[in-house]
């Protein structure tokens, strides 16, 4: 229930930000403009809503496409907003300091004036008493001023400066959220890696993983999506297939058609699964899944391993469940995956946060393939990302482990992705 407030909260401060910058300051106060387009923006943010809600509760799954890519219009509206706040606090403090400057000017033009246009007597200047001279200076302020009490000029300015920040916002988070849709809908990005163990059998080298995570089959992906990642993967003709979690965001009833491709992977040692955290949120939880994929040829390691023979030597290649499993008692069980082997082999892990490698390091893991993180999806939200996570993307070292994080081949929420292309990843160990 904490968690739903925060979320609600957040999104409704979004969106009050993104009405204040696109309709307050972009509208005249009380005009049918400004009230339709607030109309707009409180249904959006119900939208919003509904379509967490939707699907979540196995309804409304047709709120997806909108629901998700108005997300992703928002929140890039609300970060491009942001950047601009500082140009626009300069131009604003421009403006005032000139509105001070011409307030400053006016009120000096009637004491001269009137010393001019009314000498003693009256004279010319307006007939006798100079009243035509008066009338017109007291007449000149309020024609100056609109409905709102705010001098035309200055209201003017106004909107012009709301409404080209409006339009510099608009232009650049509907650009930037057409390029990360194409590039989410788009083939993944073949990431060929290679990884030195120091103390890998030289029989093994040359050994090539597949490794895929986050495919994230779900509302807003279709079978060719299944089947383009399998025909990737059996381009890459790899000796094993590693499917780091995050596989689905639903039931076997309804995604199961989706999920069928993958029985066409082709590997020489065989496809491997680890459950990600999104399994759990499953009905019915990560079991369906797992009996699933056993039909399907795609073998799940829970907290087991296996031995992967290649030219004469052994490889011990491991799985762990992901740690969202822990409050239903299926979370990772890391002595029994790795307790008891031979350590003089080499050892690669399969778990899907990289947070796990805190655990894997003290099992002497050599090796672990991890995902969960997308590798931020979308800019700037990788650097949220790396904040709980302590690999984003790539490979990297942490506590003696060597960990490759790939981006995953799918998406989460939003079809979207800037500056984190979907990846396949085709490791090599020397």
């Amino acid at each position: 229930m904490a968690f739903v407030l925060i979320f609600v909260g957040l999104v409704l401060a979004a969106h009050l930000y993104v009405w204040h910058r696109l309709v307050r300051s972009t509208t005249l106060p009380g005009g049918r403009l400004r009230k339709s387009l607030s109309w707009g923006v409180v249904g959006l943010f119900l939208l919003v809503v509904a379509t967490f809600l939707g699907t979540r509760l196995e309804y409304g799954k047709w709120l997806a496409w909108p629901g998700y890519v108005w997300i992703a219009l928002m929140f890039y509206l609300v970060v491009i907003l942001a950047v601009l706040e500082i140009p626009r606090a300069v131009v604003v403090a421009f403006l005032r300091r000139s509105e001070r400057r011409a307030e400053a000017g006016v009120a000096a033009v009637p004491a001269e004036a009137a010393a001019v246009a009314v000498p003693a007597g009256g004279g010319p200047a307006g007939g006798p008493t100079g009243g035509g001279a008066a009338e017109s200076l007291d007449a000149a302020p309020a024609a100056a001023e609109g409905t709102s009490g705010v001098p035309d000029a200055v209201l003017s300015r106004r909107l012009f400066l709301g409404r080209t920040t409006a339009a510099v916002a608009g232009v650049a988070a509907l650009g930037t959220v057409g390029y990360g849709m194409r590039t989410a809908l788009g083939d993944p990005v073949i990431e060929p890696v290679k990884v030195t163990l120091p103390k890998l059998d030289p029989r093994l080298s040359g050994l090539r993983f597949a490794v895929v995570s986050d495919i994230h089959l779900g509302p807003l992906t279709g079978k060719a999506h299944t089947e383009r990642i399998v025909r990737m993967i059996n381009g890459l003709e790899a000796d094993v297939v590693a499917i780091v979690g995050d596989l689905v965001d639903g039931s076997v009833a309804e995604l199961g058609p989706l999920a069928r491709p993958l029985r066409g992977l082709e590997s020489r040692y065989g496809s491997y699964f680890v459950t990600g955290n999104h399994e759990y949120f499953a009905p019915g939880g990560p079991v369906e899944w797992i009996e699933e994929l056993d039909r399907l040829g795609v073998r799940s390691l829970r907290n087991e391993r296996v031995e992967i023979k290649h030219q004469g030597a052994v490889l011990d290649l491991a799985g762990v469940n992901d740690v969202g499993g822990t409050s239903s008692g299926d979370g990772p069980d890391f002595v029994k995956a790795l307790g008891g082997r031979d350590t003089s082999r080499s050892t690669v892990l399969l778990a899907h946060q990289p947070i796990q490698v805190a655990e894997a390091a003290k099992h002497g893991v050599d090796l672990q393939l991890s995902g969960h993180t997308h590798g931020g999806q979308i800019v700037p939200f990788n650097l949220v990302v790396g904040l709980q996570q302590p690999v984003v993307s790539g490979l990297a070292t942490r506590d003696g482990v060597q960990v490759y994080v790939t981006r995953g081949a799918g998406f989460w929420g939003p079809p979207v992705r800037v500056g984190a292309p979907p990846e396949i990843t085709l490791l090599e160990l020397r």
